[in-house]
C-alpha cells in the first residue's frame, strides 16, 4: 500500500492498493507521465490540463484507492486517520507499507503512532517512508488526495478509482 495526503478542506490519507507483480508495470506507466525535466508527477503543482490527462491514465489502468478522511488538520488528526488505515492494511494482508516522506521529526511521528497505535508489529507489517520522487506509485495516492480534496469535477474524476472512503472520527 502506498500513502499520500492532502490537508485541503479536511485530512486525507489516500492508500493505493498494488500487488507485487504489478509494482514493475505501474511504475513503468506512472515514469511515462512524466513531463521533460519532471521528477515526479505532482498534482499540487500540475496545471488542469494536465492533471485530466493524468486521471484519465489513472483511470484506465484500473487501479484501486482506500481513502480516510477526517475533519481538522495537524499531527494529531494524521496519527488518528493513520492508526485507522493501518488496522485496515493489515485485515487486508497489506505487507508493505510505503509512505510519503515528509521530515524526519514527522517521519519519526508517524513510525511512534504505527507502533503504539496499531498491531503492525505483530503482523509483520513492513513499513517506511520514501521520498515521492523515488517512488512512483506513491503518485497515483498524491493525485486522487489533491482530486478528492478539491472537490466537484475532481472528486467526480477520481470516484472510479476509490474502493472505499473511510471516514475516521
Amino acid at each position: 500500500m502506498f500513502v499520500d495526503e492532502s490537508e485541503r478542506n479536511g485530512y486525507r490519507l489516500v492508500g493505493t492498493l498494488l500487488e507485487p507483480f504489478a509494482l514493475h508495470s505501474t511504475r513503468t506507466l506512472m515514469r511515462g507521465l512524466l513531463l521533460p525535466g519532471e521528477r515526479r508527477v505532482h498534482f499540487k503543482s500540475e496545471k488542469d490540463s494536465r492533471r485530466k490527462v493524468v486521471v484519465s491514465q489513472l483511470v484506465r489502468a484500473g487501479f484501486r484507492v482506500r481513502l480516510y478522511t477526517r475533519p481538522g488538520r495537524g499531527e494529531a488528526v494524521r496519527a488518528e486517520v493513520l492508526e485507522h488505515l493501518v488496522t485496515d492494511a493489515i485485515a487486508l494482508g497489506v505487507t508493505r507499507l510505503v509512505l510519503d516522506s515528509r521530515d524526519v521529526a514527522s517521519n519519526k511521528r508517524d513510525r511512534v503512532a504505527i507502533a503504539n497505535r496499531t498491531k503492525a508489529r505483530e503482523a509483520g507489517l513492513v513499513y517506511e517512508h520514501i521520498q515521492a520522487s523515488a517512488e512512483p506509485a506513491l503518485w497515483i495516492s498524491d493525485a486522487v488526495a489533491w482530486c478528492h480534496g478539491a472537490g466537484s469535477d475532481w472528486r467526480r474524476r477520481v470516484n472510479p478509482l476509490i474502493a472505499e472512503v473511510v471516514e475516521v472520527g
